[in-house]
């Protein structure tokens, strides 16, 4: 048996992503920051951007959408905005949010195309930071120093989906299928979520 990627991926609860959202929250106000507009960066920052809206008491949300990863981590061209920003930020105090910052491209492609918009100010806020960026956030919830595959509960059934669908060959029982996760990802779902996985994806899986 031989799968095409192993790797350790942390499946991230929605509950934890509140509290990050809560500690990104706290930080932006400690440090005097004081936003017009959250900005998400589609899609991974809907929802951290919705929180911190929430906990920052700010009304105005938009987005732009940068492209850098498709689903199950496998890495395609560089950074790019696809997507312009949906509403008007000149002379704003801009928060721009994502979910987790990787290498860095994302901010790095990001940030400048925001400033030329002309917003007063732009700062940068993720739930989850590694060490291996080169464009560090101004604010983040937590640095990761070993690398993992962070699995959002937004994007479950697309990753795991991808992962299912890259193994080598690939699974037909249940107990098999939550073997190789297991093994190869250090995956364990709740046996809801892995009933969406097989739904959506429609697998043969018995």
């Amino acid at each position: 048996m031989s799968e095409a990627r192993k790797m350790p991926v942390e499946l991230i609860s929605v509950d934890a992503v509140v509290d990050a959202s809560d500690t990104l929250a706290r930080q932006v106000l400690d440090s005097g920051f004081r936003p017009d507009s959250i900005v998400a960066i589609a899609r991974g920052g809907f929802m951290p951007a919705r929180f911190l809206c929430d906990f920052l008491q700010v009304h105005k949300l938009l987005s732009l959408k940068v492209e850098h990863y498709t689903s199950g981590a496998r890495k395609k061209q560089a950074a790019a905005v696809t997507v312009p920003l949906s509403g008007e930020v000149r002379g704003e105090r801009v928060l721009l949010v994502d979910d987790v910052n990787d290498s860095g491209d994302t901010l790095t492609a990001a940030r400048p195309y925001l400033e030329t918009f002309k917003p007063e100010a732009v700062r940068t806020a993720v739930l989850h930071e590694k060490t291996t960026t080169t464009c560090p956030a101004d604010f983040r919830s937590h640095t990761v120093r070993e690398w993992r595959w962070l699995l959002y509960p937004w994007a479950v059934v697309e990753d795991v989906g991808q992962f299912i669908q890259q193994m080598d060959p690939p699974p037909s029982h249940r107990v098999e299928l939550i073997e190789r996760l297991r093994l190869n990802y250090s995956l364990e779902l709740h046996p809801a979520e892995l009933d969406r996985v097989i739904r959506y994806h429609n697998l043969e899986i018995r």
